[in-house]
């Protein structure tokens, strides 16, 4: 599965009740569901669980870490690939800017409600 993928893939299997959570599947990101998953709710929830002070909303490792996901250059790297950027790699504070931008971009395309301050 695509980085993307697996960021829109936590989101949203954290938003499901235990009760209907079920596994990825691995195959792509989940399409939009009945009701929009509330992208903040979740990692909020999620950030308030850490023992990590972890500012998801403005830092895309912290999101990532959130999420359980490798936040390592390399996997931020794969992941500016996948969603085309066009800039320096090597100056990873702009790069993971941006990142941050464009995941909260997908997030809303994919069936996510993202606060509008963080759409950029």
């Amino acid at each position: 599965m695509s980085v993307l993928g697996d960021i829109v893939s936590g989101i949203f299997r954290h938003s499901a009740s235990p009760a209907s959570a079920s596994p990825a599947s691995g195959a792509s990101p989940p399409t939009a569901q009945a009701s929009p998953v509330d992208v903040a709710a979740v990692m909020d929830k999620l950030a308030a669980q850490s023992k990590e002070k972890l500012d998801w909303h403005k830092s895309i490792v912290d999101l990532m870490k959130l999420l359980n996901l490798d936040s390592s250059l390399a996997a931020r790297k794969r992941l500016a690939q996948e969603l085309h950027y066009n800039g320096n790699m090597n100056d990873s504070a702009s790069m993971n800017v941006w990142l941050h931008k464009q995941v909260m971009i997908k997030l809303a395309e994919n069936g996510g409600r993202v606060p509008n301050e963080l759409r950029g």
